[in-house]
């Protein structure tokens, strides 16, 4: 008996880690080697790749795929449809693996709707990136940012509050 619970048209493959009390919606996908922590809500339609690693009580809503080289610690917020990639420079007839980036965001931090995250880079604990955005570079701890690309326009604190100057 599994200690989580899964739609019955989730697929979850054999050597993959689920905790205990994560919730796993229609038509997702655990790949083998992918670690999900406990307490997670995963959406509907979501991959999580071979050796992605989510931590406890990160929120991943629909059309999200997080790929191979992508860590998020605990308490993340991954916002419907935003887009993780792994390779800088990807064609479809060379296999670049081995060149796989990874990207970290760290503890508490949010991610907008439609977001792309560009491989390679962390985003700072409790940072927030608004819906749409394209992070380029790192991005500091608590920073808000938004556009194409991406820049900091101010603060936020750990609620989610906004401010100009750092809080």
């Amino acid at each position: 008996m599994n200690d989580y619970q899964a739609h019955p048209t989730a697929v979850i493959d054999n050597g993959c880690s689920i905790g205990k009390g994560t919730k796993i919606w229609h038509f997702s996908h655990i790949m083998q080697g992918a670690v999900v922590g406990e307490n997670c809500n995963i959406g509907q339609n979501v991959v999580i790749s071979p050796q992605a690693v989510l931590g406890n009580n990160v929120k991943v809503q629909n059309n999200v795929s997080v790929y191979t080289g992508v860590v998020c610690e605990d308490d993340v917020f991954l916002g419907p449809s935003c887009v993780f990639t792994n390779v800088i420079n990807p064609r479809s007839f060379i296999s670049r693996k081995e060149e796989f980036k990874p990207t970290l965001v760290k503890k508490g931090a949010s991610i907008g709707a439609n977001a792309t995250i560009i491989c390679g880079i962390t985003i700072g604990e409790y940072a927030m990136i608004g819906a749409g955005a394209v992070v380029v570079k790192d991005v500091p701890a608590y920073a808000l940012t938004v556009g194409n690309p991406a820049k900091q326009i101010g603060w936020v604190d750990k609620e989610g509050n906004t401010s100009p100057v750092k809080i």
